[in-house]
């Protein structure tokens, strides 16, 4: 990414002793309010945080950068579609961002309406929905993401390798899986519970809640009690659900390991649990490598950490990222108006990032997926840090045995 700074501060001239008269606004789709508001927060300080970085050293391609905010509360469909109307009728907003808003990202259909730039980081499953190989149809839209396979094909082979390095003993081949019913958490468990079988895996449980507000897990837990596999997965990626969720697991834990959707990536999680959520496992695909193995990451959290005073998860980095991805293309165009030339230079993004690189495929108009792109990456809560241990080559540290079990 310093290339692409370099290239938005530098191409246009002497920038720092420059006026500018002109400015292009970037519109930021976050749930600043509501129960999703501290992880929104995260959405429009890590874009804050790039924008002030940026105008500071003298703008781009001329231009200003000025942050607007849609606020999308609880992130219902009514919500979301009136803050997008809200950005789309802002004048001079050229340019629309978000890690997450609708779900269903039905907002994509809206955006591509007016050829509004739009970068999102959520739900690839419903983006490739939407756009299937149409990308021609909709040149001003792209996923920061690739699509969501590794959640499902990964998640029992790491425990096997676990297995088979002597790091942890699982007393059978059962998977337990619950999940919320919204449109991200409900493709990724009833996705893995079709392909579990096939992987020689015996899916024990398989529950489906109302989304919104959970406070009680336990008629889930009690069944499991009663039949204890080896893996527990839930799905629901809101963290408040998910620390419920660990309170009453440990009340009387079973031999399993447990997995969580999202939710332990976020600080939330893990200032609500404290110690109690040592041990927790998690991955996540298209988020930050905050590794030796990736300084970037850790330079973003530490700059954020300054500016606000408070840490920083995924959504912030991603955000801040994109700024600077938006940046470079607006470098490359020279004008913010020209929205089909800024989606066509978002296209061809090659950025490496605190990620990793990003490329996009040019019929989804998805990240790039795998090793050499964004990969899966697995943590496990340690004494309240994230470790991550695979893949091993971007690993922090190793797995270790959670406390409640054999």
């Amino acid at each position: 990414m310093k290339k692409i700074l370099k290239t938005a501060l530098f191409c246009t001239g002497l920038f720092s002793t420059m006026a500018f008269a002109d400015v292009a606004k970037v519109g930021i789709l976050a749930p600043v309010s509501g129960a999703n508001a501290a992880e929104g927060e995260e959405f429009v300080n890590g874009a804050r945080l790039a924008i002030d970085e940026i105008n500071k050293q003298g703008g781009v391609a001329g231009y200003t950068l000025e942050l607007v905010v849609g606020d999308t509360g609880q992130n219902s469909a009514a919500e979301v579609s009136s803050a997008t109307e809200r950005l789309l009728g802002t004048k001079g907003v050229n340019a629309i961002m978000t890690a997450y808003v609708s779900g269903t990202n039905f907002e994509i259909d809206l955006m591509a309406e007016q050829d509004m730039p739009y970068i999102i980081a959520g739900n690839p499953s419903q983006t490739k929905k939407i756009i299937g190989d149409n990308g021609d149809d909709f040149p001003t839209i792209w996923s920061m993401v690739p699509e969501y396979t590794g959640y499902h094909t990964d998640l029992i082979p790491i425990v096997e390798k676990l297995q088979s390095a002597g790091e942890v003993n699982l007393p059978n081949k059962k998977l337990a899986i619950v999940s919320s019913d919204n449109p991200y958490s409900k493709s990724i468990a009833s996705q893995l519970r079709d392909l579990a079988p096939k992987q020689g895996w015996e899916v024990t449980e398989y529950e489906m809640l109302p989304f919104g507000e959970i406070n009680d897990w336990r008629a889930f837990l009690s069944k499991v009690r009663q039949n204890p596999p080896a893996i527990i997965l839930n799905t629901d990626w809101v963290p408040a659900n998910a620390a419920k969720f660990v309170e009453q697991f440990l009340e009387k834990p079973t031999d399993s390991l447990v997995f969580i959707q999202y939710a332990p990536s976020v600080p939330e999680f893990t200032d609500l649990l404290g110690n109690k959520s040592n041990g927790i496992l998690y991955n996540i695909m298209g988020s930050a490598i905050g590794t030796p193995a990736m300084p970037r990451t850790k330079e973003i959290k530490d700059k954020y950490q300054a500016k606000f005073g408070s840490p920083t998860g995924g959504a912030g980095v991603s955000l801040y990222e994109m700024i600077y991805i938006y940046a470079d293309a607006l470098a490359k165009v020279g004008n913010p108006s020209d929205r089909l030339a800024i989606g066509k230079a978002l296209g061809e993004t090659s950025a490496d990032t605190a990620m990793g690189k990003i490329e996009f495929d040019t019929n989804s108009h998805l990240a790039k997926a795998g090793d050499a792109y964004l990969p899966t990456l697995t943590y496990q809560i340690q004494n309240g840090e994230r470790i991550m241990f695979s893949p091993a080559k971007y690993g922090n540290g190793k797995f270790v045995k959670p406390s409640w079990k054999k």
